[in-house]
């Protein structure tokens, strides 16, 4: 399940620059980074990296040390094919390079230590409680004492109660064998493209959190940029009504 993205390859970068959540997902995290001070000569670890997109808003912040993982060769391909724009003169230095590693985050090597984590829908690909736990173990060990891990995470219950297709996603079938429902879905992107998750509980993620060894686990709800001619109020006001995702904070 976690190699899935090695054939979804560049349709998920198209997803992830279209579709609703993604742009949700984005807003909340940025705002997170700032609510903590920004990244400015941290040194950052982003889990789940795929093609780079939050790797990169992570070096653009100012991150000392920017690494980005990823179970899939096809994802790192792509994030290692990205190139930023020369820095333009008079403009502030250009970004620090990003270093980019495949590798599973259930027994991810010591990388660190880091100051800060990303982990952009990680934990819901996790296929049983074991490698769930062991992401959180993983991710925790690369930490710096004091260190955060700012992770977005589904909200679970969502098939068959919510219809999330204007958002991007849409939910087929829910298998509810295993430690955690297996959920069938597709990125609503042209054509679409099938991806599968598990449905882990909130309740989950911060057991295998505190297990882990982290301090404090903390939650709070999406938050959604401003409307704009695409996107109106009431538009984000029916999405932060029965939103995707959650951002969960965990400090060391």
């Amino acid at each position: 399940m976690r190699k899935q993205y090695d054939t979804i390859g560049a349709r998920y970068a198209e997803s992830k620059t279209t579709a609703a959540f993604s742009a949700a997902d984005t807003f909340t995290l940025l705002g997170a980074l700032d609510a903590l001070g920004g990244v400015d000569g941290l040194d950052t670890l982003d889990l789940a990296c795929g093609y780079g997109y939050n790797t990169r808003l992570l070096a653009r912040g100012g991150a000392r040390r920017t690494v980005g993982i990823d179970i899939s060769e096809q994802m790192i391909a792509l994030a290692r094919a990205e190139v930023e724009e020369p820095t333009a003169p008079g403009a502030a230095a250009a970004a620090a390079p990003i270093e980019y590693v495949v590798g599973d985050a259930a027994g991810m090597p010591q990388l660190g230590p880091f100051d800060l984590a990303t982990a952009v829908h990680l934990f819901n690909y996790a296929p049983d409680r074991a490698a769930l736990h062991a992401m959180f173990r993983s991710i925790r060990v690369n930490l710096r004492p004091g260190g955060r891990l700012l992770a977005i995470v589904p909200n679970p219950g969502a098939f068959p109660h919510q219809d999330w297709s204007p958002y991007g996603v849409r939910i087929l079938d829910r298998d509810p064998t295993g430690d955690a429902p297996l959920l069938r879905a597709q990125f609503l992107t042209d054509p679409p493209v099938p991806f599968e998750f598990r449905e882990w509980a909130h309740a989950d993620f911060a057991e295998a959190a505190v297990e882990a060894g982290f301090a404090t686990v903390a939650w709070q709800p999406a938050r959604t940029p401003p409307p704009d001619a695409h996107r109106d109020e009431e538009f984000w006001a029916a999405y932060r009504s029965r939103p995707i995702s959650s951002l969960m904070t965990c400090a060391a």
